[in-house]
């Protein structure tokens, strides 16, 4: 064999052997595309979730409003979940999330990677109110009535000083609390709405009630109710109106025998 034969042939053999490793890899590089992908959301914390869990390959979530341009998240990853919260800042927007499945050598795939679109997901309209707290409540100094003070949930987005929005903040007058409330010795069930974070109930004097709080957004269709609260108890109430407070008896005692001592 002549001298200047023998590089070019063993190039064609490097050549024919490269090509067969690349056929083969691709051959046996096997690429799972993303199913059952769905939102997650309380309060406004969004994940996204999606099956199944990778082998030999690895994930990357890329997200997009209506005619925006996608932003990358989670790039690589082996789970299954995105925490997509800081890429949904306008809460109105119609968001997609795109599933790609990928492999980190890409000599050995030469084809466009599999990816997933994931239904749409408005976060004003579909995000989950999460569970009330209630905050305190009390009594009417005749004890006709019941205030029960609820505190907002908050949310991940920030007002430009760095504190937390909460969900009324969002929602704004799209807002309300519905406190259900009985006597403790009852199941009958009443019920008052509020636009604001106090609600007032009525109350028979010298009994105990138990009550619980919901949040509702009036204009959505779907998913208009939160969580419910836990359920507080009031002790039985004391009739005060007759006798009045302590201080009120002290006070008009006093008076009176320093009217005397004068």
């Amino acid at each position: 064999m002549c001298r200047t034969c023998l590089p070019l042939t063993v190039l064609l053999v490097c050549s024919w052997l490269l090509r067969g490793h690349r056929t083969l890899a691709t051959e046996t590089t096997s690429i799972g595309k993303a199913v059952n992908v769905r939102w997650s959301s309380i309060n406004g914390k969004t994940i996204i979730e999606w099956e199944p869990k990778p082998i030999n390959y690895t994930y990357t979530v890329e997200v997009a409003g209506e005619g925006a341009n996608w932003k990358r998240k989670c790039i690589h990853t082996t789970a299954t979940e995105c925490d997509v919260t800081d890429l949904l800042e306008n809460v109105n927007d119609t968001y997609t999330a795109r599933i790609i499945s990928e492999v980190q050598d890409t000599e050995d795939f030469t084809e466009e990677f599999p990816y997933t679109d994931s239904p749409p997901f408005v976060p004003y309209k579909q995000t989950i109110i999460g569970k009330p707290v209630i905050e305190s409540y009390n009594f009417s100094k005749d004890i006709t009535k019941l205030t029960v003070i609820v505190k907002d949930p908050l949310t991940p987005y920030r007002f430009s000083n760095g504190s937390f929005k909460s969900v009324r903040d969002i929602f704004n007058n799209d807002f309300e609390y519905t406190v259900f409330y009985r006597r403790a010795s009852s199941t009958g069930k009443k019920q008052e709405t509020s636009n604001s974070n106090e609600i007032v109930v009525n109350v028979d004097q010298g009994e105990s009630y138990c009550f619980y709080v919901q949040a509702t957004i009036p204009s959505r269709s779907q998913n208009r109710d939160s969580q419910v609260s836990e359920e507080k108890c009031t002790t039985a109430s004391k009739n005060a109106s007759a006798v009045g407070s302590t201080s009120e008896f002290i006070f008009l005692c006093s008076w009176m025998l320093l009217c005397c001592l004068l």
